[in-house]
């Protein structure tokens, strides 16, 4: 383990549109702000229906960690389903977006990348989505992984190098891999 972020230390705060709230885990590079980050992974409270602050070429991807369910409707008719039990909602920050939340509040852990980056965002101990070896690797606890000292929610940098670390499973743990897109210089 490189670096660990604790969930308990984290500290939200609004989202750029007031719909919701934020809690910021990492920036890359650090100290980035919203319009000059390469990647930036959050954790996110959304307590009912509304807009998503639209991120101009800004990938996003939305993984329901509590709550839900929750619906994205885009502008052009299409729709995303996202609950506790689905992948990640993967979609265009440029695209108007609206979340209805039916069910009342839920946290989602939020990855937003810039090109040329890219992420793949797994379940534990299975196959990423992604062939070539990430630029970064970290890992969520779903809940407690007590033989790596995380609590619930804790985000772990690891070696993107390295397998992901024993006792690991798809109950207690997300991957989060950031990958250069192909052709990317």
């Amino acid at each position: 383990m490189i670096a660990l972020h604790r969930a308990a230390e984290r500290r939200f705060a609004p989202w750029k549109n007031g719909g919701g709230q934020t809690a910021e885990i990492l920036s890359m590079p650090h100290g980035a702000g919203f319009d000059d980050f390469h990647w930036r992974i959050s954790t996110a409270r959304i307590a009912h229906s509304g807009p998503f602050s639209a991120f101009p070429g800004v990938s996003r991807s939305l993984t329901v960690l509590e709550g839900g369910p929750m619906t994205l409707e885009f502008a052009d008719g299409s729709r995303i389903a996202a609950g506790a039990d689905s992948g990640p909602a993967v979609f265009s920050g440029a695209a108007p977006c609206h979340a209805v939340v039916p069910g009342g509040s839920l946290l989602v852990l939020n990855v937003m990348v810039r090109a040329p980056y890219a992420c793949a965002v797994w379940r534990a101990p299975g196959a990423a989505c992604q062939p070539d070896a990430p630029l970064a690797r970290y890992l969520l606890a779903c809940a407690d992984i007590l033989p790596l000292g995380m609590a619930r929610h804790d985000l772990a940098a690891l070696a993107p190098d390295l397998d992901v670390p024993e006792g690991v499973t798809g109950d207690n743990g997300l991957i989060v891999d950031i990958l250069r897109t192909p052709g990317a210089g």
